[in-house]
């Protein structure tokens, strides 16, 4: 029983799941090897068409190349470095003899995005996953809502609202200007206070030099 629902939760996954509308992100697309005997030896990512992303780029990884297609986009994305008429529509990581995934193993596979679209509140990337025993893994079901989570369900990065991002900021925000003002009265009280201390110092050291200079005087007076 146990072997027959590991695989059941080994997806292909992007971590973190969530990112905000609009913004730039890195991701990972973490990919775990199920299998008890072959190597995971390939992986293809497809981007959303629907939803082209002007700025794509992977991060080096040892023992894999990597393999980057581009299409035209039917309407261009506007930038403000002019307009934009292909986009990334395919990654794929190849290992070489050091860069299997072995049985029991994972690999993520960092890529940065951006600008992400602001009119969709999540973003599919269907992948297939090859092993050295000819197996491909076909992530690439879309989970629908109110039905079971599909056998293999293609990985998916959840979209936040620019408003809601903030908003959820904002709390901290006040935190710290309500202790930066508590600091300040702190620190202004603690320099009342030393100035004080100060003051009362000197008005000591001065009473001192009176006390003394009026007893010399009355010694003085009394010898004559």
């Amino acid at each position: 029983m146990l072997a027959t629902a590991v695989p059941a939760f080994a997806h292909v996954t992007v971590q973190p799941g969530t990112a905000t509308q609009g913004g730039y992100t890195a991701v990972a697309f973490r990919v775990p090897d199920e299998s008890d005997t072959a190597n995971t030896v390939k992986l293809e990512v497809t981007l959303p068409s629907d939803h082209p992303i002007a700025s794509v780029s992977t991060q080096p990884l040892p023992g894999w190349t990597v393999q980057v297609d581009k299409a035209q986009l039917a309407n261009p994305i506007k930038t403000d470095d002019g307009s934009i008429t292909s986009a990334v529509s395919k990654i794929t990581w190849t290992a070489d003899s050091t860069g299997k995934i072995g049985p029991g193993q994972f690999q993520e596979f960092k890529v940065s995005l951006g600008p992400l679209p602001a009119d969709t509140d999540q973003l599919v990337f269907k992948a297939l996953q090859t092993k050295d025993d000819g197996t491909v893994v076909r992530w690439i079901d879309e989970a629908k809502q109110g039905q079971p989570e599909p056998a293999h369900p293609a990985p998916v990065l959840q979209l936040t609202a620019k408003s809601a991002a903030s908003a959820a900021a904002s709390p901290a925000a006040d935190s710290t200007k309500v202790t930066a003002s508590q600091d300040a009265k702190g620190a202004a009280s603690d320099g009342t206070a030393r100035t004080l201390g100060v003051v009362g110092i000197v008005v000591g050291v001065i009473g001192a030099a009176l006390g003394v200079f009026g007893l010399r005087r009355k010694n003085g007076s009394a010898a004559s």
